[in-house]
């Protein structure tokens, strides 16, 4: 049998090597329920479930009621048909040299059947000592470690400027950007949830950050929105929250008008929902009272909701942000304007291409 036992920390280091390459994995594989693997798992990772989530569920019902030798035997019956399927459909063609990293929760009796099996067949197989916990905590570790070296250049501006579609033109241009918002499925506001699209845990959202961090050049800047501590219900790593707020800041700069446009634009699930639109604006009745909140929701219902969102932005958003930023930003002081003379894409682009040559991006 040949089962590599290898440390979280060296899973982590090897994780930098592309699948496939020398001195790198063939394929990492989960070993846990579809339930436990959606919740986070390791950047690539596979879900070979040695108990899918059913079965998860009777092991652990029949542990409770008749022990634990009752659930051992049915859950080796389950774990041996299931690493039987997964082998049949994944393996059979794969050739001697195929190494896989197999992981479960702790390192402990799922990820332990399936690498016992591939090695038996003559597979050289890694497993990760103390699981997915061990991983977790030896990236959460890690993080800090990844913000250190890089240079962020911070994107400002009131609510609606566009900020971004500003990161996309910047990615266009070949740019590091780091979007906090689009790894979190949230616009980081009050009305910001994106029907349709439920928010990652904060552990995937965490692994996901971790994921992004360790891509970029530490020799190039990148560029990241000014965010809150929190997109939703996320939190943004504290390490990297610090690094973000004590970074130069780039204010990017549109008249109201083309602001109420394009939110109208980016939120038009709000636009052709107008009961959604009002539930969310249930939020804002402690903030700005029930007198004012019902009459933003008559003007929703007649259909006048432009001068519902400038209002959301001249007595809500703005005053918001611009103490936010004040408060926690070092640098808000020294921005330097960035002016678009509207809200399409070529008036962001401009900004974009101007930024980059400005900090060498």
């Amino acid at each position: 049998m040949s089962v590599n036992f290898i440390s979280a920390q060296d899973a982590l280091a090897r994780m930098a090597i592309p699948l496939g390459s020398p001195g790198g994995f063939s394929t990492i594989i989960d070993a846990r329920s579809e339930d436990e693997y959606a919740l986070d798992h390791l950047p690539h990772a596979v879900n070979w479930p040695s108990l899918n989530n059913e079965e998860r569920i009777f092991v652990g019902t029949l542990y409770k009621q008749q022990g634990a030798f009752e659930a051992q035997k049915h859950g080796a019956a389950m774990v041996a048909a299931n690493i039987a399927r997964h082998i049949q459909r994944e393996v059979l063609d794969l050739p001697k040299n195929w190494q896989p990293l197999i992981y479960c929760w702790r390192g402990g009796k799922r990820s332990g059947s399936l690498s016992m099996v591939l090695g038996q067949v003559g597979f050289k197989v890694n497993l990760i000592e103390g699981g997915y916990k061990a991983f977790r905590a030896a990236m959460v570790e890690d993080i800090p470690k990844r913000v250190e070296p890089l240079q962020f250049k911070v994107i400002s501006g009131p609510t609606g400027s566009g900020k971004t579609r500003l990161l996309y033109a910047l990615a266009a241009e070949g740019a590091q950007v780091l979007d906090l918002e689009d790894l979190a499925c949230h616009r980081s506001s009050v009305l910001g949830h994106i029907p349709g699209q439920p928010q990652p845990s904060q552990k995937r959202f965490d692994t996901l950050v971790w994921q992004a961090l360790r891509s970029f050049d530490s020799a190039r800047p990148v560029f990241v929105e000014s965010e809150s501590r929190k997109v939703g219900n996320l939190s943004i790593p504290e390490s990297l929250m610090l690094a973000m707020r004590d970074s130069p800041c780039f204010e990017l700069q549109i008249s109201l008008e083309e602001r109420v446009a394009l939110l109208m634009e980016d939120y038009k699930f709000f636009v052709d929902d107008h009961d959604s639109f009002c539930r969310r604006l249930d939020a804002l009745v402690a903030l700005r009272g029930k007198a004012v909140v019902d009459a933003w929701k008559m003007q929703v219902a007649t259909g006048h909701i432009e001068n519902v969102v400038r209002d959301l932005l001249v007595l809500h958003y703005d005053p918001t942000y611009a103490s936010s930023m004040v408060r926690n930003f070092t640098q808000t002081g020294q921005a330097k304007a960035c002016v678009a003379a509207d809200r399409h894409p070529e008036s962001l682009h401009k900004v974009a291409q101007a930024l980059c040559l400005q900090v060498g991006a």
